[in-house]
């Protein structure tokens, strides 16, 4: 059915006139008349009475009633789809890792709802392998994460460096040196995330080049989690710098020497899924310009 006939139909009842309606509209009366007559002809029934006032028959009445919320459904959805073509309107399904999931996105993704509060996003947290697996099945748009393994179905723009630090009880053997080696990580217990973690695998190849004994690790599933442990006396742990403001009670934070323990970070994609959305166009774009103000890549 034509919007714009049901609109003609609607200024007629309206004004109380074909005359009046087709002045309103800017369409010739004989334009006005042909519409209606269309739309009659078309519902099979007759919808006004024509004479010197102009009169809704019993079918015209319902049919009045009844287009009404038509016109405002259609006009809503018609403002809709023109937003989501623009980037004003759509949904996002966007994966984030730990630290950025609590430590910046939160407040990245209010400002960015702010600026554009008839998208919808929602966020899922997880592991770069598992972000990336996800992307691949397409149930994610994007991923802001670490670097992943390499694949030619996958797109990764490094956005920031992740860096790390060491942190331990104040009370640890280490905790008086400014800066401590890596081969002096092995005398102590060592707290780790996950075996799959992209920061543990950077951190094993680091220790690994250092060689000498067995390292004495604990592993625990969080990266956000580690700093509780830390100061739960259980140990020391490389955690993102950024997780510790502030730093703990009852903890020091030192520096690890040698090759940094840093990782980049930034924007997963599927190479199948460009051209992007407008909405997810929108949200990459908001983020590079953030971040990239916020961090020194």
């Amino acid at each position: 059915m034509d919007l714009k006939i049901l609109k003609t139909f609607q200024t007629i009842v309206h004004s109380g006139s074909f005359n009046r309606a087709a002045e309103e509209l800017n369409y010739a009366q004989s334009t006005v008349t042909m519409q209606i007559q269309k739309l009659e002809a078309d519902l099979g029934v007759q919808l006004i009475e024509r004479g010197k006032q102009i009169t809704l028959t019993e079918a015209g009445r319902l049919f009045h009633e009844q287009s009404l919320h038509i016109v405002k459904d259609m006009e809503r959805l018609q403002s809709s789809l023109a937003d989501m073509k623009i980037g004003e309107a759509g949904s996002i399904r966007v994966g984030v890792t730990d630290p950025t999931a609590s430590y910046r996105f939160p407040l990245l993704l209010q400002q960015f709802m702010t600026l554009f509060p008839k998208i919808e996003v929602s966020v899922d947290i997880a592991g770069t392998p598992a972000l990336s697996e996800r992307l691949l099945r397409g149930e994610l748009d994007f991923a802001l994460c670490s670097a992943p393994e390499l694949s030619k179905e996958l797109y990764f723009e490094p956005l920031f460096t992740e860096e790390f630090v060491l942190l331990m009880p104040e009370q640890h053997p280490l905790a008086n040196q400014q800066v401590v080696t890596s081969e002096e990580l092995r005398g102590h217990r060592l707290l780790i995330t996950a075996v799959n973690c992209p920061y543990r695998k950077k951190l094993e190849s680091v220790l690994q080049e250092s060689g000498g004994p067995p390292l004495n690790t604990m592993e625990i599933g969080s990266m956000t989690a580690l700093k509780y442990y830390v100061e739960s006396g259980l140990g020391l742990a490389l955690v993102p710098e950024i997780m510790l403001n502030p730093t703990p009670v009852g903890t020091v934070v030192k520096k690890l020497a040698g090759q940094a323990i840093n990782m980049s970070c930034g924007i997963l994609c599927r190479v199948a899924d460009y051209p992007l959305k407008q909405a997810n166009l929108r949200l990459q774009q908001f983020l590079r310009q953030e971040l990239m103000k916020q961090i020194r890549v």
